[in-house]
């Protein structure tokens, strides 16, 4: 009798030591779920705030390549390595409205040290009309504002339009003027939203 009593406390304890096996299984899994879905909300957020960041199209300056409310990812660490680029579409804090600065998204046109200037209707660089600029809602520009006279940009200064040239509020005027590579935030990386037209873009 008493080695069946022995036996049958040994089975019992087997099976509370399976239990605790199964529990701390279970315990380690869910453990290993908490830290890979701090893992993954951690990645998204250093991506968002470091790499990229959603920013949404408002007005028609940028017409036709950008339209009112289009939903674009803005790559936020590309001109930690490289220099801003002519015809880059870049994202920067506009003057002051109503106590906020809002995001402008316009093209770079003028590159720093050289000399811009809009007359006859077209983008000159350093004295000659700049051919490669196709991105222009019209081929004919009829407000320069500032840009009538020659500016010469400074070493770290970029000269912005947009494409829709006739609404633009861009480099042209003495409240927005050239953009200080300092002030640029990033460049318009994708398209993805509306769906249709997700991708890059030029």
């Amino acid at each position: 009798m008493t080695k069946k009593k022995a036996n049958s406390n040994k089975k019992g304890t087997g099976g509370r030591g399976k239990k605790d096996q199964e529990k701390e299984g279970l315990l380690k899994e869910f453990f290993m779920t908490i830290v890979y879905l701090a893992v993954v909300c951690l990645t998204v957020f250093l991506l968002l705030h470091y790499v990229g960041q959603r920013t949404v199209v408002r007005g028609d300056s940028m017409e036709n390549t950008l339209v009112n409310g289009e939903n674009l990812i803005m790559d936020k660490i590309s001109y930690r390595f490289s220099d801003p680029k002519r015809f880059d579409i870049v994202i920067f804090p506009g003057p002051e409205e109503f106590g906020e600065h809002p995001y402008y998204i316009k093209r770079i046109i003028g590159l720093p040290g050289e000399t811009v200037q809009i007359k006859d209707g077209l983008v000159y660089i350093d004295g000659g009309v700049l051919t490669e600029d196709v991105y222009g809602i019209t081929d004919y520009i009829e407000e320069a504002h500032d840009a009538a006279r020659p500016i010469t940009l400074g070493e770290d200064e970029y000269f912005c339009l947009g494409d829709n040239r006739p609404v633009s509020f861009d480099s042209r005027y003495p409240e927005v003027g050239p953009v200080t590579r300092s002030e640029i935030i990033g460049k318009v990386w994708i398209r993805i939203w509306p769906f249709s037209k997700f991708g890059s873009v030029d």
